[in-house]
């Protein structure tokens, strides 16, 4: 079910868990901050997640590339951070693709900007 990939309650904590680094934050940190930050709300939420979590992208069985993603959250569900201006379309494929690399069917784009704002993502195969 649809219910069931976007996994409402998973993705609630992680923005509940964003808008209070963020508020306690604010704008101007590197996102390894917020990334630390992140890992210790995610933590005291009662969630599991593991920081810099290696992707491997393959190519007829062959790996032709290796990114890390910065948090996995409960093992389906991959936070891409960024503190930048704003969102801009390269960050939003940059989280498809670790969508696709993965098979894990939700994301979320959270950005540490001047202006709160996040992106939910979904891949369906």
């Amino acid at each position: 079910m649809l219910l069931d990939i976007l996994d409402n309650e998973l993705t609630d904590k992680v923005i509940g868990a964003y808008y209070k680094v963020y508020n306690a934050l604010g704008y101007g940190y590197l996102e390894k901050v917020y990334e630390n930050a992140m890992k210790v709300e995610l933590n005291n939420c009662g969630e599991h997640s593991e920081t810099q979590k290696p992707i491997q992208v393959l190519y007829k069985g062959v790996v032709v590339g290796k990114y890390f993603a910065d948090i996995l959250v409960e093992e389906k569900l991959i936070v891409e951070l960024k503190s930048v201006t704003s969102i801009i379309p390269a960050h939003e494929t940059q989280l498809a693709s670790y969508l696709k690399s993965t098979g894990i069917s939700i994301g979320l784009l959270l950005n540490f900007g001047p202006k709160a704002e996040f992106k939910r993502k979904i891949w369906t195969i």
